[in-house]
């Protein structure tokens, strides 16, 4: 039987980073590194720098994380502090995904700390560093603690969230994706996970506000579907064929744009060449939440566009999608060119 671990503090309220230290304390970790985001509002670093000093939690260190090189974190490996208990990311997805490979690599505890929601690789089983200059996604654990502080994330700017949005809904053609996996090859599937994804968006559906309600609801969601791919043990549940033309898009694009934006884009095209069963529903919410709107005001290329589509089915060998099936560059043409919904959202 397989194991997994899971977080196993979830904390997504209001003030909730001023009670970081309440949290480590608890748990036993009475001293702790820090891998903080570069950039972090004075605000911020002080309600846990504050929280820490009250309950006695010791900081042997506080690094600023300006990049997410692989390199970076085998040098941070080496230079490792004595005695610690836990690692604890703060900030956005760098120094997040820098301190979850680290703890991984020390076999320490990981706490993760979001101030924005815009993906969620905050609860993934994997670290996105950069190797050589080249994005990879590298084996990591879970956090053992999620600590989302839904008035912090609220004052992150709003694309960000919007951001979070996209790649939640992406969870729809990606499992989707899985599914055709099994019926042209045979491919398993683990219906929990699948489950489990599914439901993440459709539990966001009910009440997609930027609110605290949304916020937390936000959170939630992103950090379920990162449990449902420790589930199964891949990114299955919440990566498929949109996923594929945005890492095209981070190769091939003269200025890449949020990750949940591309996917979220993608997988709104992607349901139209999957039969489209998603697609109203995927409308509604890029409609209501103005994730659309967020888009028609920096559009994308459309060259590039047709170009990551292209490249897409060759990113991940033996990786099937929809793509797989056929090829949908003339398709996804026709869909940029003529879907009303997509009015605005490239330029030539």
């Amino acid at each position: 039987m397989k194991t997994i671990a899971v977080p196993s503090l979830v904390r997504i309220k209001p003030g909730a980073a001023g009670r970081l230290g309440v949290y480590l304390r608890r748990a036993g970790c009475g001293r702790v590194l820090v891998l903080a985001s570069q950039g972090l509002p004075p605000a911020i670093e002080t309600a846990v720098r504050e929280g820490f000093a009250a309950e006695k939690v010791d900081v042997a260190a506080w690094d600023t994380v300006a990049d997410n090189r692989f390199e970076d974190a085998a040098t941070a490996f080496a230079g490792l502090p004595k005695k610690i208990a836990a690692v604890v990311g703060l900030g956005g997805g760098k120094a997040l995904d820098m301190a979850k490979y680290l703890a991984f690599l020390a076999r320490l505890p990981y706490y993760a700390a979001p101030t924005s929601l815009s993906n969620d690789g905050f609860c993934s089983p994997q670290s996105s560093l950069t190797m050589a200059g080249a994005r990879r996604s590298l084996a990591a654990a879970l956090p053992l603690g999620v600590v989302i502080d839904v008035s912090v994330c609220l004052s992150a700017p709003r694309i960000l969230w919007l951001s979070g949005v996209g790649d939640l809904a992406s969870k729809l053609t990606a499992v989707f994706d899985w599914k055709l996996a099994f019926h042209h090859r045979g491919e398993p599937v683990d219906d929990l996970a699948a489950l489990l994804s599914d439901a993440t968006v459709h539990q966001f559906l009910d009440n997609p506000s930027f609110d605290a309600k949304g916020m937390e609801l936000l959170g939630t969601a992103l950090m379920l579907n990162g449990i449902a791919m420790e589930i199964c043990g891949s990114s299955r549940p919440a990566s498929g064929s949109e996923h594929l033309i945005s890492h095209a898009l981070d190769a091939g694009s003269r200025r890449p744009r949020l990750h949940g934006l591309q996917v979220g884009l993608a997988s709104y095209i992607v349901s139209r060449l999957q039969g489209g069963q998603q697609t109203e529903t995927l409308s509604r919410l890029f409609t209501e939440t103005g994730f659309f709107e967020a888009v028609r005001a920096d559009p994308f290329s459309r060259e590039e566009w047709l170009a990551a589509v292209r490249r897409a089915p060759s990113i991940k060998d033996d990786y099937f999608t929809v793509l797989s099936l056929r090829d949908c560059l003339g398709e996804v043409r026709a869909v940029i060119d003529n879907d009303s919904r997509l009015a605005g959202c490239f330029v030539a």
